[in-house]
């Protein structure tokens, strides 16, 4: 089955109309990705196009993915030296960071019934999306469930973390950066950019040493947690 020569297209259309509007409205719950989301979708749907298909048509941007995540280390270099100087709290936060959302995730599925292979596909969700899937392949994991709940985790956080951070009092915009990329990622990273560029770039720094701190861990936690709960 081809192609369809239009899903690129359609792709970046959708996607810069739903940035034009969340400029305008300036409501987090208007994210571009969530509206372009809804644009593509339900038209997929009417047109009885296979996912398969719109995914062939477009899958430059999939492969655009690395780079662009290798781009936030610009943010990241220009912030080097605030970086020098809370080296040991940065890592820190990460690790504590790192572990609490794998061990969270891991734990609920496994409390909730599900099977070592699902609990390993969501122990990475909190990382971005290329690690994710090759921690949740080397698992024994499901990796397109784990790029799923890593879009899933990504858009929470970009839609409700800042409000959350705003509840809880929280201003620093070193801290409001680590904690976005620490539990959301890239698409964190993204909207914190968006509202401040410090905050982007301390986001960018989680986003990489937490995907440093997970693939390294996740290969001891995840075991320990089948023992202790599966």
């Amino acid at each position: 089955m081809s192609d369809i020569w239009w899903s690129l297209p359609l792709s970046v259309g959708a996607f810069m109309l739903a940035r034009r509007l969340a400029a305008k409205l300036k409501i987090s719950i208007i994210n571009p990705l969530l509206v372009a989301m809804a644009i593509i979708i339900p038209l997929l749907l009417v047109l009885q196009i296979p996912y398969a298909r719109y995914f062939a048509g477009s899958q430059i941007l999939n492969q655009l993915l690395q780079p662009a995540v290798v781009a936030l280390a610009l943010p990241l270099y220009e912030q080097m030296h605030q970086i020098r100087a809370r080296w040991k709290s940065l890592i820190g936060v990460c690790f504590i960071g790192s572990l609490t959302a794998m061990v969270s995730g891991t734990a609920i599925a496994l409390w909730m019934g599900a099977t070592p292979e699902i609990a390993a596909t969501i122990l990475p969700k909190s990382v971005t999306t290329p690690i994710a899937m090759a921690v949740s392949a080397s698992l024994h994991g499901i990796p397109a469930i784990s790029a799923i709940c890593v879009l899933i985790a990504g858009v929470l956080g970009a839609v409700f973390g800042h409000m959350v951070l705003n509840l809880l009092g929280i201003k620093t915009r070193a801290a409001r950066g680590l904690a976005i990329g620490n539990a959301s990622h890239a698409l964190g990273t993204a909207r914190a950019a968006e509202v401040d560029y410090q905050e982007g770039a301390f986001s960018s720094l989680a986003l990489v040493l937490c995907g440093i701190i997970t693939s390294l861990l996740a290969p001891f936690i995840f075991p320990l947690l089948l023992r202790m709960l599966g």
